[in-house]
């Protein structure tokens, strides 16, 4: 497993902490020309939860796998947040955002994995 891979997995481990929902890793790694390796996207039902979920995921990024964003962004509404991983960008989005934006479909090649959620 690499370090990117490792960060992923942290990633929803995070989310997953916070009851986080319809956690989505795309994958870009066989796509060139990509801003990053992968996004991972995933719903909170409120902006509180939405914060709480980006909390999450630093406090988890940080302390398991040692990495830092190198910019936040969105905390201030919670509508949707967006973390950057130079490798992984993550996206933590209310369910009227995510449907609307749909990012997970932006690209077509790319590879999904659904993770499941835990409730």
């Amino acid at each position: 497993m690499t370090n990117v891979e490792h960060l992923v997995d942290q990633i929803i481990a995070g989310a997953q902490d916070k009851k986080a929902h319809h956690i989505t890793v795309v994958d870009l790694t066989d796509i060139t020309d990509t801003i990053c390796k992968y996004f991972v996207i995933c719903t909170g039902n409120s902006p509180s939860q939405v914060q709480a979920v980006a909390q999450s995921i630093g406090e988890f990024a940080r302390d398991k796998a040692g990495w830092r964003p190198t910019a936040v962004d969105g905390m201030r509404n919670a509508e949707w947040v967006a973390m950057d991983y130079s490798d992984v960008i993550v996206h933590v989005m209310l369910p009227d955002a995510r449907d609307f934006y749909n990012i997970e479909h932006l690209w077509a090649d790319a590879k999904l994995t659904e993770i499941a959620d835990l409730d």
